[in-house]
């Protein structure tokens, strides 16, 4: 696992997380019950400190009851205070020493504020998700809320049983006892804080696809009337895992599931190894199947190889964009480059004062920083020719599997495979607000068929 760490606070969100120290696992035993929406739990958390004493540390947790807290089985003195829970231990803990931290905590849960409104837990009609990029961890449990401190997790959730809980990893166990049911997930993979998936609710479960020997089970979670309707939206969902193992390496983690829920989301959510839908996503026409192979790439792109700190969210949103354009390229609609292109068109009518690879808090989910994202890995490709460009992209996401990742780590990794440097091309795409000329491919070949023979019209593959 390669980690490039920032040191010291992330510069987007300075009250977030604590690099004095690293969690390697995270153990939450919960007990939710919907209709009052009341949350108990208990976490255990292992951790390590960093290169110095940690004479006193903090995590992050919403504003919750806090009934006992334990250090190394030994009470500290502790304050909780504007989503900060800052632990004082006993005796300090020694530079690089293991330490178990005991939190236990109940209340009403919902988001925590930010400035694209409230994220993390959601109360729905009938039910809960969690949707927490980038900082509504902390609105459902106590973390160290950064996205370069990547652990293991276990979850185990008691709900009614009436209610299904989806969560990103493996069903270890599923026990019900009088009328509540407890569900048991291990997600073993390296797991950003805010990657934490969950969905509580009343859904039908379907396999998606029938998966080869070797091959990763996928699983649709979501209302019983939207049946119709999702087995066609996600149709081709098998077959885009497919293309992107063979583009971007194996798929990083041991199952992947979709929930769609009974209501309407702004946009999909990718979490590690499972992705959120809403209602309005599924139309029976695959009108969102671009947004089905965005949240689907992310699952290397974000989730396996994070960022280490939020500067770098284009490395995320960019290569999920292109990898859209990819499986468009691939499925019989428009080429990468036409898609390119289209994307090229739209940017330059809108103002030119986005620097991508540092974009700043208020910019970080603008629009134009999805769109020049793609055109940056696009100008890649271009400059490389397409056989070191796809060994590049499948190197990174190998390389740097289960690992956080910088702006400067890419620059430096692409560079290694192309024939010249490419210094002005990424100071001009990641640098400087203009948007530079369009790329031009090298060459540009159509496959005589399709790997993906398109089974819906070709312009519904991709954005106008």
């Amino acid at each position: 696992m390669a980690v490039q760490q920032s040191v010291g606070p992330d510069p987007y969100f300075p009250a977030n997380g604590d690099s004095r120290y690293r969690v390697h696992r995270y153990e939450l035993a919960l007990d939710y019950r919907p209709g009052p929406n009341r949350l108990s739990g208990t976490a255990r958390l292992n951790a390590i400190a960093g290169r110095g004493a940690l004479a006193e540390f903090q995590l992050n947790l919403a504003d919750f009851k806090i009934g006992r807290v334990r250090v190394d089985g030994r009470a500290p003195h502790y304050s909780h205070r504007g989503g900060r829970l800052r632990i004082r231990p006993a005796k300090p803990i020694r530079p690089g020493a293991a330490f178990t931290v005991e939190v236990h905590w109940s209340g009403n849960p919902k988001p925590v504020n930010s400035p694209w409104g409230g994220l993390g837990w959601e109360e729905l009609t009938d039910g809960a998700l969690v949707a927490s990029q980038p900082v509504g961890a902390p609105s459902w449990y106590p973390c160290n809320d950064r996205p370069a401190d990547k652990a293991s997790y276990q979850i185990s959730i008691t709900t009614p049983s009436a209610y299904q809980v989806v969560a990103g990893g493996r069903l270890l166990t599923r026990t019900a006892k009088a009328s509540t049911t407890t569900w048991v997930y291990e997600q073993s993979a390296p797991t950003s804080s805010y990657l934490v998936g969950l969905s509580i609710g009343k859904y039908q479960t379907v396999l998606l696809g029938d998966p080869r020997p070797g091959g990763i089970p996928q699983h649709g979670h979501l209302p019983a009337h939207l049946l119709t309707e999702f087995s066609r939206d996600f149709a081709r969902q098998p077959a885009m895992m497919e293309l992107f193992e063979e583009l971007f390496g194996p798929y990083p983690f041991g199952e992947y599931a979709v929930v769609v829920t009974e209501e309407e989301l702004d946009v999909p959510v990718e979490a590690q190894g499972l992705s959120l839908f809403g209602a309005n996503h599924v139309d029976g026409a695959r009108g969102s199947e671009r947004l089905v192979a965005h949240e689907l790439a992310h699952q290397w792109f974000g989730n396996s190889v994070s960022i280490a700190d939020w500067r770098h969210i284009w490395l995320n949103e960019g290569f999920a964009k292109y990898a859209e354009w990819l499986w468009s390229e691939r499925s019989g609609g428009r080429t990468a480059h036409q898609l390119a292109t289209a994307a090229y068109r739209k940017l330059s009518a809108l103002p030119q004062d986005l620097r991508l690879a540092d974009p700043g808090r208020k910019l970080m989910f603008d629009d134009r920083l999805y769109e020049r994202g793609g055109l940056t890995v696009h100008a890649v490709r271009c400059a490389l020719g397409d056989e070191a460009f796809f060994r590049m992209l499948r190197g990174w996401a190998t390389v740097h599997r289960g690992g956080a990742v910088t702006t400067a780590g890419f620059t430096a990794h692409a560079g290694r495979f192309a024939d010249g440097p490419l210094d002005d091309l990424f100071r001009a795409w990641l640098r400087e607000p203009v948007l530079p000329p369009l790329p031009v491919p090298r060459s540009h070949v159509l496959p005589a068929r399709p790997a993906y023979p398109p089974t819906y019209p070709p312009t519904n593959a991709g954005p106008a």
